[in-house]
């Protein structure tokens, strides 16, 4: 299986601003012979019912060519400029994916456990570091770092990642500010089936990385509540 990632190159021209909805109800999608009921959290909206190849290549550029893509979220209000022919932000978005090797079984908690060894073993053990800007300043520009585990179950392993990105040149007079990036990475057992989902934002101050915990969290809740069977 492939190590989860962060795929800076990409996401530094996403967040200098690449040039050129509402929520949608939740809806299932078929994995082998089961059915996975899948929705963004609020303030964000799925693209993936607008087929556009652009959007497209964004999402499979963005995780590893072995999964597959079950949804690609943006803001709402970067969903609407989208549509409208506008500049995105891009400044936070969301990912759904399942790994092709697995997509038709129905996975197994040993299984389960492989896939997320498998996934999580060349990120190292997590830094947990007091200053998380600090901590990315004295790692290598463009690599991602292993900052935190926030959840850890036999069926839902959830972690916190961070990536120092290349500075966007505003100026010859003046030096650009660093730009961070900082993204949760959940690996789900849902229905027997094994999901990863990311979730990205820029970070300029603690309220990004309380948003981005938050999320991350309401959407883990959110899929366990759709997918309890009844």
């Amino acid at each position: 299986m492939p190590a989860v990632r962060i795929v800076t190159a990409l996401l530094a021209a996403l967040l200098a601003a690449a040039p050129p909805g509402g929520a949608a109800a939740p809806y299932e999608v078929r994995l082998g012979l089961e059915r996975v009921v899948l929705d963004a959290p609020p303030g964000f909206s799925d693209t993936t019912e607008l087929s556009s190849p652009r959007l497209h290549e964004l999402a499979d550029t963005i995780t590893a060519p072995s999964n597959r893509v079950l949804l690609f979220a943006l803001t709402d209000t970067d969903y609407r400029r989208f549509t409208g022919g506008d500049a995105m932000d891009l400044r936070r978005y969301m990912l759904a994916v399942t790994p092709k090797g697995l997509e038709r079984e129905r996975v197994s908690p040993a299984q389960f456990a492989t896939f997320v060894a498998d996934s999580l073993r060349s990120l190292g053990p997590a830094a947990n570091p007091p200053d998380l800007r600090k901590h990315l300043d004295t790692r290598p520009e463009g690599q991602a770092v292993l900052l935190a585990e926030l959840r850890k179950e036999p069926t839902l392993v959830s972690v916190m990642q961070g990536s120092r990105l290349p500075p966007v040149e505003t100026s010859t007079f003046f030096e650009s500010p660093r730009r961070y990036l900082l993204a949760t990475t959940t690996l789900l057992l849902l229905r027997g089936k094994a999901l990863q989902l990311s979730v990205y934002t820029g970070f300029d101050s603690p309220e990004d990385l309380d948003w981005l915990r938050y999320i991350t969290e309401r959407w883990i809740d959110d899929l366990l509540r759709l997918n309890r069977r009844r």
